[in-house]
């Protein structure tokens, strides 16, 4: 499964990153976004009743989607993502006790990291790719490019300021992947439950991604 996972990540180069005010929200943005052509989503952990959201989305979109929890700190609460139908475990930080409680599912997990060494040890510590977070805040494409120097072998994925104008850039500088929340789904098209304008954003990202591997 895990293999699968990372295989499909890899592919669609794009983790939409579900941030909304209800579980019911969030379900409806994943909607959205299969109906643009996107088959992952992570629904992150500060999403209200986030494990309800995982758990319908799973339900629903089963064999079509790629769901996720975002923002998990503890290994009890990846747990219960998994047992809710997530297959893959994104952390803000590097929190080794998740990446074991991962392992032990065999899902695929992403830990969040920033420094050469948090880098480092995020993978070595059985990260399958690791998520640079803020990328954009410390140079974005620049230092993806500078990490890439010591770490050719580390799948990155920049996750924090990636835009329809800097995604190229992510690419050419070496992301496996990059993670996009607000830039794709806007607070403003969630307070208007505009579920269209979503899709119609999660369309031009990943036309952005074939562009820029195609380049």
């Amino acid at each position: 499964m895990k293999a699968k996972s990372l295989s499909r990540l890899r592919e669609v180069g794009i983790i939409p990153i579900i941030r909304a005010s209800s579980a019911d929200a969030a379900v409806a943005v994943v909607e959205a976004l299969l109906q643009a052509g996107l088959t992952v989503a992570e629904i992150t952990l500060t999403v209200p009743n986030a494990i309800d959201a995982i758990g319908a989305v799973a339900k629903r979109f089963g064999g079509k989607l790629l769901v996720g929890a975002g923002t998990v700190m503890d290994a009890a609460t990846a747990r219960r993502a998994v047992d809710a139908g997530a297959q893959f475990i994104v952390t803000p930080c590097l929190v080794p006790a998740v990446i074991e409680a991962a392992h032990r599912a065999d899902v695929a997990v992403l830990p969040g990291a920033l420094t050469p060494g948090e880098v480092f040890e995020a993978f070595r510590s059985g990260g399958d790719m690791v998520k640079v977070f803020p990328a954009q805040a410390v140079g974005g494409a620049a230092y993806l490019r500078a990490l890439r120097g010591p770490f050719p072998d580390i799948p990155l994925v920049p996750t924090g300021g990636v835009t329809l104008d800097n995604l190229a850039e992510m690419f050419q500088a070496g992301a496996a992947a990059v993670g996009v929340g607000t830039e794709m789904i806007s607070k403003d098209a969630l307070d208007r439950r505009d579920y269209a304008a979503i899709a119609a954003r999660a369309k031009q990202f990943l036309a952005a991604v074939r562009q820029a591997r195609a380049g």
